[in-house]
């Protein structure tokens, strides 16, 4: 059990933290000390290189200007934060610190080495605090002459716009301090998450599981870097895609991060890619040395230059087939979507469902969608008009008799897309592509249902189809080049960013995602974080437009755990079962806001 502090050698108070000392002053180490000094905290910045410690205050000096510039800082505020920030290469400086920020490399050496000499320097009520996203806060602790005053303050880069700070206690830390460092991080401005001590903490130990799929998937040579990246930014809506992420952090430090992680959890998942070590070991670490996943102008330069894995700018392709009319199969959201988004292109579109009432009811909901589109000011009434006016619906998929690309939006179900498919082969013409929807089954299973499997090929639209601008191209072994030419083509008519990947479960996206929402699911599940918590880390921490749990319950419990079991069957990896949680919740109908109750409940309308 952690000490309470009231019981420790020292009958001294807390200090209210106005001192505070920063071990570390690089890029993650220099941020802290701006927000720091711009909340007004005394700042003694450390750092055993002087260089280090020189570049810090030039780029405090920098920054702080960009922020007079903006508005954000008079010319007095600044000259006092700056004033209040202190540089020294030698901790002895630390000693009148309430508080100790380590932020040195990610080594226990040299973190340990660290509170070894602090312990000789602080006051006995000065707490320390390690930076570290990757080791082991406990252990440092019972390295230190006071385990009672260590905990973990991880912040988030860049420091000075990342509002997330996981405070991380150990077993050893006494909840005092833990109290007197959740205190001062509100001081900031930051949302302080509390955590318990184990690798990659919430933030981390959900982000690089993600990332390190992404690097595999890379490897493997399933999808090129640029698509993997565009998939998860325009599926996703994520700021970076997970290898340009993994360049800006460092391949070096991902890998560091990952071997922590696996050492603890033995999950495959966590297991580093290979590649992440080949590159490491080449000294292709990422932005910091000039290239990585990707190549960059210079050393520390964000701006990516083209290199000999660059695709050419159009490309030549097999000549494409002539697409002017386009049938969509199915009645539901998607079913109508996607006509709205072929009509909006130009495109002669017939909506063909079950029954000719449900394809009526299809193509008013497209109205209604349009009329908001005008309501909105994003077009005109009478664009709006024109595009529903090149709709025609039917009750029967005989009428794509003469369509030239059949799309097929109808339920994620095997045998069902089987029976349509086999369906289309009958009705439509010769040379016309055949394209499925699907998520997450084989598409080339719905090849094989017909007699043409040279002409079928995967079109995965993300909902809402209209807004969303990511296609998935899945091509199977068998799809034709010119099939595949054909829906590029297709793709930039409609506006949509296409991305090629092979006929495998998940493709790009899910494939990535849904081991992410699973391991959310499971740290629940241990009791390691809340829902609420989880949710803020990813948000305020990852830059995710939602938490896991508030996308899983717009997605759908039930067909969140429909992926999990593709996933599993089909890459056989234990880390990827679906948790026992979610199959619960399931199989009690709590399905997320369509049915009122998921992680959360809803009120219902």
């Amino acid at each position: 059990m952690a000490t309470p502090l009231s019981d420790t050698s020292s009958d001294t108070p807390l200090s209210p933290l106005k001192t505070v000392a920063v071990v570390g002053l690089g890029t993650m180490g220099t941020g802290i000390a701006e927000i720091l000094a711009k909340a007004g905290r005394e700042v003694i910045g450390i750092d055993i290189s002087e260089a280090a410690a020189a570049k810090a205050v030039a780029a405090l000096e920098s920054s702080t200007a960009r922020a007079v510039e903006r508005g954000r800082l008079t010319e007095e505020e600044r000259a006092q934060a700056l004033a209040r920030v202190r540089t020294f290469t030698d901790l002895q400086a630390a000693a009148d610190a309430d508080l100790v920020i380590e932020v040195a490399p990610e080594s226990y050496e040299i973190k340990q080495q660290i509170f070894r000499e602090l312990d000789g320097i602080v006051r006995p009520e000065t707490i320390l605090a390690t930076g570290t996203n990757a080791l082991s806060v406990t252990r440092l602790a019972a390295d230190s002459a006071r385990p009672e005053r260590v905990l973990g303050l991880h912040f988030f880069n860049p420091a000075p716009a990342m509002r997330l700070v996981e405070v991380v206690s150990s077993v050893l830390t006494a909840p005092a301090a833990v109290t007197a460092v959740t205190n001062l991080a509100l001081d900031l401005g930051k949302e302080p998450v509390a955590v318990g001590d184990r690798p990659g903490f919430v933030a981390d130990g959900l982000l690089f599981g993600y990332l390190n799929q992404a690097a595999a998937m890379y490897e493997a040579k399933y999808a090129s870097r640029e698509d993997i990246d565009a998939a998860m930014r325009l599926g996703c809506g994520l700021p970076m895609g997970p290898l340009a992420l993994l360049d800006l952090i460092g391949v070096d430090t991902a890998r560091r991060v990952l071997e922590a992680m696996y050492a603890e959890s033995r999950d495959r998942l966590h297991a580093p890619a290979p590649i992440l070590k080949q590159l490491s070991e080449a000294g292709l670490t990422g932005r910091k040395s000039g290239r990585g996943f990707y190549t960059y102008e210079a050393p520390g330069s964000a701006t990516v230059v083209r290199d000999a894995l660059t695709p050419l700018d159009g490309a030549a392709l097999t000549p494409g087939r002539t697409v002017r009319s386009v049938g969509v199969a199915g009645s539901g959201t998607m079913a109508s979507g996607i006509a709205e988004v072929f009509a909006k292109a130009g495109y002669e579109v017939v909506l063909a469902a079950r029954s000719e009432e449900k394809a009526q009811a299809a193509k008013a909901r497209i109205g209604k969608s349009l009329s908001r589109s005008v309501d909105k000011g994003r077009m005109t009434a009478e664009a709006a008009a024109q595009t529903l006016d090149l709709i025609t619906t039917a009750g029967s998929y005989d009428a794509f008799a003469d369509v030239d690309l059949a799309v097929e939006a109808i339920a994620e179900d095997l045998e069902i897309k089987q029976q349509l498919f086999a369906t289309l082969d009958k009705v439509c013409k010769p040379g016309a592509v055949l394209a499925t929807t699907t998520s997450s089954l084989p598409v080339v299973a719905c090849a094989r249902a017909t007699s043409r499997p040279q002409d079928v090929i995967g079109m995965h639209f993300f909902n809402p189809a209209p807004a969303m601008k990511l296609v998935e191209v899945v091509r199977t072994v068998l799809t034709a080049d010119d099939v595949h030419s054909t829906v590029r083509e297709v793709c930039g008519r409609i506006r949509k960013h296409a991305v090629d990947c092979g006929d495998r479960a998940g493709f790009i996206v899910n494939a990535l995602l849904f081991p992410y929402l699973n391991n959310a699911i499971k740290m629940v599940e241990e009791h390691y974080a809340t829902l609420d918590d989880i949710d803020a880390a990813m948000k305020l921490g990852g830059g995710y437009p939602m938490g896991p749990f508030e996308l899983l319950d717009v997605v759908g419990l039930d067909v969140s755990l429909a992926i999990e079991k593709v996933l599993h069957r089909e890459f056989r990896d234990p880390g990827l079962a679906p948790s026992p949680l979610l199959e619960h919740l399931v199989a009690a109908g709590c399905l997320g806001r369509k049915t009122g109750r998921g992680f959360r409940e809803y009120a219902r309308r």
